[in-house]
């Protein structure tokens, strides 16, 4: 294992600096009115990614004549070094690297349309994948025994994140981290991001965690069975196996370690359910539905909503959730909901995990029904959408066609000056009476 004495102090620069919550390859941020890390790629069979808006509109770039790829590298070199990495490992990590334009054509690609939640829903929760998970839990119970006792995280989760992330471990991406990270800080549209995970990751070859040839991962430089940046890596990567390395690529113990030890540090519950599903009465205020709402289940039950039995203690505090508005399911979601979603910013995505977790154990089924008449909006109906709110007065934020916390607020409040359920839920219906304003 090779180091150098200024090795520790970059490392923890590199993490204080970076966004140690942006985890995923499939990063989305239906929640949140900002942007993702890196753009969900083309969903699968075996990998389902989140069905909401994964890239803000491309950001042009500087002209590729303005500088090569070869100084570019070089100028990058001298900075690596100078952070502490050896010359020895930076030249291994490189040699043969050049830009990815396959990673620039993913980077700069712009979805028109997405997945409503209940299609979404039905890949992730695929009888395959249950049925691999089932017999995971089985297999590797005397692991999941000591992983719940040093982390107090269910092994349900654990299982159904490695399920989502790369189908347990089947599907961990193809591409050279290195080379694109390197491609993304030349020319990507956040060359500062990829920049910092680029340090990042010479850090990790320098430690000796694995070898460059391994690092193989997502377009967006997500490595592993548990998709980790190489930052987050850093921070909560774990050798549970006491191998001396810490390897999320071919140890099912370091991976699912790694993934528990971070949803422990986001605030996860020891035995505490990621939410359940609700029935609301008639006349609610949806309005009530915002993740930034938190009340006690004895508050929720007070304004009459009908919560099924559980061991959860009436002060919990929860947030009500309607992934499809008012005339879809409503759940009530807790602490750990919320942890996965530090995992990945998706409210589908940490749906999808609750319910996986529970249908390992043939539960998890929702009762309500999917407005399946619904069609999403598009992406530019979507930023449509968000410059007639501000047109008639509302504040939606960045037209950006992502429908965060800022956009569902202005989405609100013309649901309310029209008389509508304001559940901050976009529709077409709503866009058409926009648009007749």
């Amino acid at each position: 294992m090779l180091s150098t004495p200024a090795h520790g102090q970059i490392l923890r620069q590199l993490i204080a600096a970076s966004a140690l919550a942006l985890l995923t390859a499939c990063v989305d941020t239906p929640t949140a009115d900002s942007a993702p890390a890196v753009a969900a790629p083309a969903p699968s069979a075996a990998s389902v990614a989140p069905p909401a808006v994964a890239v803000p509109p491309a950001q042009p770039t500087a002209p590729l004549a303005a500088i090569s790829f070869e100084d570019w590298r070089d100028n990058f070199r001298r900075e690596a070094l100078a952070a502490g990495i050896q010359p020895l490992i930076f030249d291994r990590a490189f040699a043969g690297i050049n830009p990815d334009p396959a990673v620039v054509t993913a980077d700069r690609s712009q979805p028109e349309f997405t997945r409503p939640v209940w299609a979404y829903l039905e890949g992730a929760l695929a009888e395959q994948r249950v049925r691999n998970g089932q017999n995971l839990l089985k297999r590797h119970a005397a692991l999941l025994d000591r992983l719940e006792a040093r982390y107090g995280v269910d092994r349900q989760a654990l299982v159904a994140v490695w399920g989502m992330e790369s189908n347990f471990g089947q599907v961990m991406g193809n591409k050279s981290v290195i080379r694109s990270l390197a491609t993304l800080a030349f020319e990507g549209r956040r060359p500062q991001f990829a920049h910092d995970q680029l340090l990042a990751a010479l850090s990790i070859l320098q430690n000796g965690d694995v070898r460059p040839e391994r690092m193989i991962g997502s377009w967006a430089g997500a490595m592993g069975q548990t998709q980790f940046i190489p930052t987050t890596y850093l921070s909560h990567a774990v050798d549970f196996d006491g191998d001396g390395r810490r390897d999320i690529w071919d140890s099912t113990a370091d991976a699912l370690a790694s993934a528990a030890h971070y949803l422990q540090a986001s605030g996860w519950r020891r035995g505490q359910p990621w939410g359940f599903e609700v029935r609301l009465p008639q006349g609610f205020d949806y309005a009530q539905a915002d993740m930034a709402n938190r009340k006690s289940l004895g508050e929720w039950r007070q304004l009459g909503l009908t919560l099924p039995v559980t061991h959860v203690a009436e002060g919990e505090q929860a947030s009500l959730l309607l992934p499809a508005g008012h005339r879809g399911p409503a759940f009530l979601v807790l602490d750990n909901f919320r942890s996965v979603l530090k995992y990945n910013n998706s409210t589908s995505y940490a749906l999808a995990i609750g319910l996986l977790g529970e249908r390992f154990h043939n539960r998890g089924q929702i009762v309500a029904a999917w407005p399946l008449g619904d069609t999403p909006l598009s992406r530019s109906e979507r930023i449509e959408l968000q410059n007639l709110l501000a047109s008639n007065g509302f504040d939606p934020g960045s037209a950006d066609g992502i429908i965060g916390a800022n956009t569902r607020k202005a989405v609100r409040g013309f649901q309310q000056r029209l008389g509508w359920p304001a559940d901050g839920y976009p529709t077409s219906e709503l866009l058409e009476a926009l648009r007749r304003h």
